[in-house]
């Protein structure tokens, strides 16, 4: 007798992302509960900000939507039980997380690493992108720190993000986190749990259910 395998969402996200923030903290006991694996897709939303046009976050290119935005993720927090600290620099900087992320993304210690990084940014307001940073989460994780910061930072996997991000622009993604059940995408934080409905097969509308 062979076991069903799991049916997997994709979740992309970027550690300078405030909403993937909310959604990093809760996606491992959500999924568990949904019995649903996770595929974890980091991708930098930097370079698809600027092929809008945009040279930053719109929530600091237009001030009323970050003024209202930081109110939400103040009530969004507390709503989850999060704790909370507008990053004095946004959008934080976040390539060499994200480059260990993709070396990560197979691993058992991908969700706890991912976790610990969203809280230095947006429960601590620290740099996440030094070297000494992640040596130290990484190390705090009884990870071999030296070992996977250098295959992050091999010309390889340099080449595989910038693949990532390739990839992104080519599914349409737009903004993070954004969600995706085969090719039915859902876009923010506010989605995780329609997706992970539909990706369970318990959700409205899924399998011709009306």
């Amino acid at each position: 007798m062979t076991s069903r395998a799991l049916p997997m969402l994709d979740f992309w996200f970027d550690f300078g992302s405030n909403y993937s923030y909310l959604s990093m903290m809760r996606i491992e006991s959500e999924a568990a509960r949904h019995g649903i694996g996770i595929r974890w897709q980091p991708f930098l939303l930097g370079p698809i900000f600027r092929s809008f046009g945009w040279s930053s976050s719109p929530f600091v290119l237009q001030k009323e939507k970050g003024d209202y935005t930081w109110k939400d993720m103040a009530r969004q927090c507390r709503r989850y039980g999060l704790p909370w600290q507008q990053p004095t620099q946004f959008p934080r900087s976040a390539v060499l997380p994200l480059r260990i992320a993709l070396v990560g993304a197979a691993q058992p210690w991908m969700g706890e690493f991912c976790r610990r990084t969203m809280a230095m940014n947006f429960a601590e307001d620290r740099d996440i992108d030094s070297p000494q940073a992640m040596r130290d989460l990484l190390a705090a994780l009884d990870l071999p720190a030296h070992r996977i910061i250098e295959e992050a930072l091999s010309d390889a996997n340099k080449a595989r993000l910038r693949r990532q991000t390739k990839i992104a622009v080519e599914k349409g993604i737009f903004g993070a986190p954004t969600f995706f059940v085969g090719d039915e995408m859902f876009w923010g934080n506010d989605r995780l749990d329609e997706a992970m409905a539909f990706c369970s097969g318990t959700g409205a509308g899924i399998h011709g259910i009306a």
